[in-house]
């Protein structure tokens, strides 16, 4: 799969991606860490890549764009720590693949993640 990291997301959740086969950038090594995020999701869109997030913002302009869909991983979580954010985001993946390539908002919570299509009418 292909993902783009937001800055909220640690190298080290890129470096783990990375590792299990997947294409993943972060902002941060292309220096577009000021990117607003109305251009890191047109990005997204043309590079065909899912966004990873801990930004509230990208639900609302995911779900009311009505371009070409691109699915987001939006972390809703109290505990940030790496691995917690790792397991979290393994059970995405995991338990989603289909859905992850579909256009889908993906809000991980604690100890569950619900799912909305796109566009969301």
């Amino acid at each position: 799969m292909r993902f783009l990291a937001d800055m909220g997301i640690s190298m080290r959740i890129v470096e783990w991606l990375r590792s299990n086969n997947h294409n993943v950038i972060h902002l941060r090594e292309q220096n577009l860490h000021t990117l607003v995020d109305q251009k890191i999701f047109n990005k997204a869109i043309r590079e065909n890549r899912i966004i990873l997030t801990f930004d509230l913002d990208f639900g609302e302009i995911v779900a009311l764009s009505k371009r070409k869909l691109v699915s987001v991983i939006l972390f809703r979580l109290r505990n940030t720590t790496t691995p917690f954010v790792l397991k979290r985001l393994d059970a995405v993946i995991n338990e989603s693949k289909a859905l992850l390539e579909q256009g889908h908002i993906f809000i991980v919570e604690e100890s569950r993640y619900r799912i909305r299509k796109l566009p969301i009418l």
